[in-house]
C-alpha cells in the first residue's frame, strides 16, 4: 500500500475553478471523508465542504467520488481509489457554491413540486386508525419512507441532466410512499401532481437512482408503481 494518496478537489465558487492537487497520508480504514477533512485541516483551510454525523445517518458529506455519487463518510478510499489516486467534486446536477458544497435548495422544491407534503383528512378519527403492516399498500410505503434526501440519487441521474424541469427520483419517491399512505386526504392530488410534466413520465427507468442510493433503496421501483397508478387513474377518467 502506498503511503501517499494523490487528491484531486475540485476548488472555486458558482461553477468556476479547477482541481487542485493534494497528497495525503495512506491511513488503515481512512473513508474519503477522513481525506477531505485532513485537507482542511492540515493542508488547505479554505476548503468548503459538508459534513455532520460521521456516521452514514444523516447524508450531508455526499460528494461525486472518482464521478459517483457517494457519502464520503461510508465510502472506504480502498474501495474507491484509482491507480493510486482520488477525484472528488460536489454533487452534479445541483448548483455550485463553492468547492465541495453543492446549493440543495432546488432538490427539496422539486419535493415539493412533486407533492411530497403529508397533508392529513380534516376530520379527527374516533379511533387510531388500524393499518395492517402486511397489507400491499404499506409494504410499498415501507421501503420508500428510509429515504433521508441525501440527493445521492438526484446527482446520479442522467434524466435530470438532461430534463432539468424533472422532479428527479428522491422526489417521485416520496409521492408514491404518500400515495400508498391511507391517512393522506387526498392521494389523487398527488397522483396529479407527479402526471405533469417532469413528474413519473419523464424517467427513462435506467436504474442509476437505486443503484447509487446508499440506504439500498429502489426509487426507480417506486416511479414505476407511480407509472402505473397515473396510467389507472388515467382510463378512469380521474386524472
Amino acid at each position: 500500500m502506498a503511503d501517499t494518496i494523490k487528491v484531486e478537489v475540485f476548488k472555486g465558487e458558482g461553477g468556476q475553478g479547477a482541481y487542485q492537487v493534494f497528497d495525503v497520508p495512506r491511513m488503515e480504514s481512512q473513508t474519503v471523508l477522513d481525506v477531505v477533512t485532513h485537507i482542511q485541516r492540515n493542508l488547505d483551510a479554505s476548503l468548503a465542504y459538508r459534513f455532520a454525523c460521521r456516521v452514514g445517518m444523516c447524508g450531508s458529506c455526499a460528494m461525486m467520488v472518482n464521478g459517483s455519487p457517494r457519502w464520503t463518510c461510508r465510502t472506504h478510499v480502498g474501495d474507491v481509489v484509482e491507480d493510486g489516486c482520488l477525484k472528488i467534486a460536489p454533487l452534479r446536477n445541483l448548483p455550485h457554491i463553492r468547492d465541495l458544497a453543492a446549493d440543495l435548495v432546488p432538490f427539496f422544491d422539486k419535493m415539493q413540486k412533486a407533492g411530497g407534503r403529508f397533508v392529513a383528512g380534516k376530520e379527527v378519527p374516533q379511533q387510531m386508525l388500524n393499518i395492517d403492516p402486511q397489507s400491499p399498500a404499506r409494504v410499498a410505503v415501507d421501503a420508500g419512507i428510509e429515504c433521508i434526501g441525501c440527493a445521492v440519487c438526484y446527482a446520479a441521474c442522467d434524466v435530470v441532466a438532461w430534463t432539468p424541469d424533472y422532479v428527479g427520483p428522491a422526489a417521485l419517491n416520496r409521492a408514491w410512499t404518500l400515495v400508498n399512505d391511507e391517512r393522506v386526504a387526498d392521494t389523487g392530488w398527488h397522483l396529479q401532481q407527479v402526471a405533469l410534466d417532469g413528474g413519473c413520465t419523464s424517467c427513462h427507468s435506467q436504474g442509476a437512482c437505486s443503484v447509487h442510493c446508499p440506504k439500498s433503496l429502489n426509487p426507480s421501483q417506486s416511479i414505476t408503481g407511480l407509472k402505473r397508478a397515473v396510467a389507472a387513474a388515467f382510463i378512469k377518467g380521474e386524472l
